[in-house]
């Protein structure tokens, strides 16, 4: 359905369930007073698509009790994809109440069919994420409607319950419609009783919609058109027909509410057997870093996560003791046991509110709802500087300057209140990525060459791949690229080599064989070959018809590829040209390849890093008449046994792939950005 009535139901922090009670069960019973119904829109006999919503409202009312949803539509069934709209589904949590359906009828000709007189819910508890490793004790009721046919009308009404304990009288969340809903009719509301007015805040296409009345608003949209977000705007430009109420006035005060959730999980029992394990950290760690260290490893690799979304445990955390007696938990349970473990260890560090999924960005502009928010990590304050921790990833992710998660927003829980912090960027000082290729065709043009290739990953892929290939044997390993990369440029693979550099944070893939490279034949005795990794696509033009004004958005990397060929010994330094070296800026982006011809090897590295994700349309416009200009040229080296000099290069020092630490932090990718 195009109207949706959304929390942002998250992953591990604060979405509101509870545990289970009495309510199991499916209600009837009337429609409440002010649920308002629209009325049902005439159907047009030109009507397309695979369903017409006569009418869809959503309403949420606050009260002592909670929220109370209110979903009621009527739609016309104009194509056979559309019957399975008449299989119905409500999920809820059975501590705040058990969902009431106020009635299921289809509309066929003159005839009103009751469905709830001869079909009945059937009641599930369905864990759908156990492979995801998370149990939320939601229930499911499922209804398939009996005989629907194309031209019914199918009219359902129904009321849900969400409340939970640990918010107190706080309510908050979200109303929207989504961007491209079915022609029709939608109503969306928010009312409350006296004493429960929340704080509003919505955009300026729902501000021209608005209807006020004493103790409600409304929005009324007859076939409301289709929304688009500014192509290629940063992702804040796409918050478009959004509504926001929050009982929280600030984000302090939204801190403050939940800093007493974590500081008292966090408080151990006096005979805790985790102050004996801080006393081993302690006594095998000098320093404070040594032993956070310590502690994140001793919670990421002793307690293995799962999320619990029961006995109210997605909003509250179960305490430091509980979870090491259990040795599982989700990303609260381990927050707290790495706040109690770093408390015992003498190191001042708090939880922090975090998004994950990487659209965070214009949390600054939102007002304060929990449910934003889908992880907590801890933040420590150590030696003068700042670490976090986070206890969910793999035991080989240490405490970090920053969060490996693309985080821009953060949310410190803390008693007196914190404001919603941005952190920093800057343009990465190492790459996610670098593509190692050597390839030595010494023995000649037509004779197979040997071949290293090693890829170093850093981030969440490289914690990935740690994951990934620390479960198999290093024959294992051999055995399975031996059977998927062998074909193209491999002949053969002799050596699959892995690790996992804890102090450079980075995944190391070393595959070593054979392989013959496809030189070119450009006449008598000439060669030429296109050295992998060596060209860039030229990028895309920016423009747009609407929003002109937006800022255009590029997602931050940083990707470097090295090649480094050791030439035929029957060939000679000055008989080698290469293509261009450049050094560009374009969109923001720093374009960067370099080239030097040193101890018979052709050496090149070609760099890539995003140094301004956001430009102005300005920038832009400038930039796009720059494309044409743009060497996209792949990386070809050129054997002319006539040429006299060679031309490789502009002068640049490159190093080989095997005289250069790649896993140091300062490789030479891409030059220095310019102010």
């Amino acid at each position: 359905m195009a109207l949706k009535v959304s929390l942002l139901v998250s992953a591990c922090v604060l979405v509101a369930t509870s545990a289970f009670a009495q309510s199991q069960e499916i209600r009837r019973g009337p429609a409440p007073a002010w649920a308002v119904a629209s009325s049902p829109m005439p159907v047009p006999e030109t009507a397309t698509g695979a369903v017409f919503f006569r009418r869809q409202d959503a309403e949420i009312h606050l009260s002592d009790k909670g929220q109370a949803q209110y979903l009621g539509y009527r739609i016309r069934i104009l194509q056979p994809s559309a019957l399975q709209l008449g299989n119905i589904s409500i999920a809820w949590d059975p501590a705040a109440g058990a969902p009431i359906v106020h009635g299921i009828k289809v509309f066929r000709d003159e005839q009103v069919i009751d469905v709830l007189k001869d079909a009945t819910f059937e009641i599930l508890r369905r864990e759908d994420q156990l492979e995801a490793a998370k149990l939320d004790g939601m229930l499911t009721a499922v209804l398939r409607v009996p005989d629907l046919r194309v031209g019914d009308e199918l009219e359902v009404e129904l009321t849900t319950f969400q409340r939970n304990p640990a918010l107190g009288s706080n309510q908050s969340g979200l109303l929207l419609l989504g961007p491209s809903p079915s022609p029709g009719r939608y109503r969306l509301g928010l009312s409350w009783d006296e004493g429960h007015k929340p704080d509003l805040k919505m955009t300026a296409d729902m501000t021209a919609a608005m209807q006020n009345s004493e103790r409600a608003v409304e929005f009324r949209f007859d076939n409301p058109p289709l929304q688009s977000a500014p192509t290629d705007a940063p992702i804040r430009y796409q918050w478009q027909r959004v509504v926001e109420y929050s009982d929280f006035h600030d984000w302090s005060a939204l801190s403050r509410h939940f800093a007493p959730l974590y500081a008292t999980a966090s408080v151990l029992a006096p005979d805790s057997s985790l102050k004996r394990e801080a006393a081993r950290l302690r006594a095998a760690q000098a320093s404070p870093l040594d032993r956070a260290g310590a502690a994140l490893k001793l919670v990421q690799q002793n307690v293995r996560y799962i999320y619990v979304g029961l006995n109210g445990g997605n909003l509250v955390p179960v305490s430091a003791d509980e979870t090491w007696k259990r040795r599982y938990g989700d990303c609260k349970g381990k927050t707290v046991l790495l706040l109690a473990l770093l408390r015992e260890l003498g190191i001042d560090a708090e939880a922090v509110l975090v998004n994950s999924s990487g659209v965070d960005d214009g949390f600054d502009q939102r007002l304060p709802i929990p449910q934003l928010f889908d992880h907590v990590l801890v933040r420590a304050h150590i030696d003068g500087k700042v670490y976090w921790l986070d206890g969910t990833l793999p035991p080989v992710a240490s405490p970090s300057p920053q969060p490996v998660l693309p985080v821009k927003w953060v949310l410190p829980l803390t008693a007196q209140g914190a404001d919603l912090e941005r952190l920093e960027w800057r343009p990465a000082a190492t790459p996610e990525q670098i593509s190692l290729f050597e390839i030595d065709a010494r023995a000649g043009f037509d004779k197979p060459s040997r071949i290293v290739s090693t890829e170093i990953v850093r981030g969440l892929p490289a914690l990935e791949q740690q994951v990934q290939f620390s479960s198999v044997s290093e024959g294992q390993l051999l055995e399975l690229f031996r059977q998927n990369a062998t074909g193209g440029v491999w002949q053969t693979i002799d050596d699959v080599k892995w690790r996992y550099d804890q102090k450079a944070g980075a995944s190391i893939l070393t595959i070593s064989g054979t392989g013959t490279m496809d030189w070119d034949d450009d006449g008598p005795g000439e060669r030429s070959l296109a050295l992998p990794g060596g060209g860039f696509n030229p990028p895309e033009r920016r423009a747009r018809a609407d929003h002109k004004d937006a800022p255009y958005y590029t997602k931050p990397e940083y990707t470097c590829h090295v090649t480094t060929v050791r030439l035929p010994t029957s060939t000679q330094p000055n008989q080698w040209s290469s293509e261009k070296s450049y050094d560009t800026r374009i969109f923001g982006r720093n374009y960067h390849r370099a080239w030097e011809l040193r101890d018979g090897a052709i050496r090149m590295i070609r760099g890539s890093r995003v140094e301004q994700p956001e430009i102005d349309s300005a920038t832009a416009q400038r930039d796009n008449g720059r494309i044409a200009a743009f060497d996209n040229s792949m990386g070809w080296i050129f054997y002319r046994p006539s040429t006299r000099k060679s031309a490789v290069g502009d002068g640049e020092t490159v190093p080989a792939t095997y005289d250069f630490d790649w896993t140091a932090s300062d490789v030479p990718c891409v030059s220095a950005p310019k102010n």
